[in-house]
């Protein structure tokens, strides 16, 4: 990295408040401090348009702000300014001290915690200029931990298979039972909704007490083993939805959300809400066929939303 840029700025000393704005500022941006008053980042448009930004507010205030040009011939004499392995070192224990800490009964309280640490990993990842190997080891330990507790509040979740995928006729596939495992979380719930929306309007759900309990002539959906389930990277909705080739507006965002709240990865904006939402059904709807019923409703909604947003933004 050769080029750079410093901000050299100088401050009202009675203006504690936007002193303490442009502090904040600079440490979002991942600045590093080279002095009091100086601060450096890449030559990036993202870093070029922090800066200024910081610039403009002090300027605002009658005070003294610079945004230049540097150049290291080198490329390597600021790099070091820029290691964020102790930080990521600190979120790797707090992510290893949920996971330790996770059992069946906190699984559902500790998704908050497990949100505030993919949002402070995210935070952390968006100002690595020069990423390595304890990125990576983060992520992964995030993942580990976002897929723990995705087993435990649904028990016997499914393994991932590496297999192809086989385009099916949904004509080939009306008035079937389709088996899954009773007290349906996020994927189940939305392939049952899935199922009886886009590919068997008259579908029977059958929700069994065992994988081992489904009926031969039934499509079994999210366990090992079914008809349906996780394959590769893609959860069984997802699966489900590039088997039947489904394509409709705004269901690649269901997909993305339901992939969220699963397996962990990208989070949609929507993800929290929805997650809250679904919990709270689980915890006071007992009957399956009356929770898929509620959450359909959500879906329905949700889709609806998708939609609108999408045409908008053509």
């Amino acid at each position: 990295m050769k080029n750079w840029l410093i901000l050299i700025l100088g401050l009202p000393t009675a203006n504690a408040t936007e002193r303490m704005r442009a502090w904040r500022a600079l440490k979002a941006s991942g600045a590093a401090v080279l002095r009091d008053g100086a601060y450096l980042l890449p030559d990036t448009a993202a870093c070029r348009e922090a800066l200024v930004a910081v610039e403009r507010d002090i300027l605002a205030i009658n005070g003294t702000a610079y945004v230049l040009p540097v150049v290291d011939p080198d490329g390597e004499r600021f790099i070091g300014l820029f290691d964020r392995n102790e930080d990521y070192s600190k979120l790797r224990t707090e992510i290893e001290e949920c996971r330790g800490q996770l059992t069946a009964e906190n699984a559902l309280s500790s998704t908050k915690q497990i949100r505030k640490l993919r949002k402070s990993y995210e935070q952390l990842a968006s100002i690595d200029y020069f990423p390595g190997q304890p990125k990576q080891q983060v992520d992964a330990a995030l993942q580990a931990l976002e897929t723990a507790v995705s087993r435990a509040l649904s028990t016997d979740e499914p393994h991932s298979r590496d297999l192809p995928i086989t385009v099916l006729n949904p004509g080939d596939y009306q008035g079937r039972v389709w088996a899954t495992r009773k007290r349906p979380w996020v994927d189940r719930l939305a392939c049952a909704w899935l199922i009886r929306r886009f590919i068997d309007p008259g579908a029977r759900i059958l929700w069994l007490d065992s994988p081992q309990d489904c009926p031969v002539d039934a499509l079994g959906f999210d366990f090992d083993e079914a008809t349906f389930s996780h394959v590769g990277n893609r959860v069984t909705f997802e699966t489900l939805q590039a088997c039947f080739e489904l394509h409709a507006p705004g269901l690649g965002r269901v997909a993305a959300l339901v992939h969220y709240l699963d397996i962990g990865g990208v989070q949609p904006v929507e993800a929290v809400g929805i997650e809250r939402v679904l919990a709270g059904l689980r915890e006071t709807i007992g009957h399956d066929d009356h929770l898929l019923a509620a959450a359909s409703a959500i879906f329905d909604g949700l889709l609806a939303v998708f939609v609108k947003e999408e045409q908008h933004n053509e």
